[in-house]
């Protein structure tokens, strides 16, 4: 499993012109399931994200974790962080996994950073979607277990 986490002073996401998910500050999180990923994936990368430290403290130092700083995560699925672009023009997603695999995986990995204290909120799994944010700092990573 992949993640691609964005820090964001807000985010949202649309589904066929209805916001289905919206946060202020916190972490805007796409994840992307490949062939072969495991439910222990997901929840190392759900208490990764939750401890991971992404926001500055007092001293202003990157130094506290999504749970110290109190934020939200919107957390979206995304297949495509799986493309190999390596040969020709068009992407392969011959790497990520079936949608009835990915889908079980993302959901444990949503359910689980719930669970670690965190307010999520969602886009929904094999939608159209439009996925609006406002990049903090800018600070992006990518964690892959």
């Amino acid at each position: 499993m992949k993640i691609l986490i964005q820090r964001v002073t807000e985010a949202s996401v649309e589904v066929e012109g209805n916001i289905v998910g919206k946060i202020g500050a916190g972490v805007l999180v796409f994840v992307g399931v490949k062939c072969g990923d495991t439910p222990a994936e997901a929840t190392w990368l759900a208490n990764k994200l939750i401890h991971l430290r992404l926001f500055k403290d007092t001293s202003g130092k990157i130094n506290q974790s999504l749970s110290d700083h109190q934020g939200a995560a919107l957390i979206v699925s995304q297949f495509t962080l799986y493309a190999d672009c390596s040969q020709g023009r068009r992407p392969s997603f011959t790497q990520a996994a079936p949608p009835e695999i990915a889908k079980q995986l993302y959901e444990q990995f949503v359910e689980e950073v719930r669970a670690g204290g965190i307010p999520v909120e969602t886009g929904i799994f094999a939608a159209k979607m439009k996925v609006a944010l406002i990049n903090d700092g800018p600070i992006t990573l990518i964690v892959e277990k």
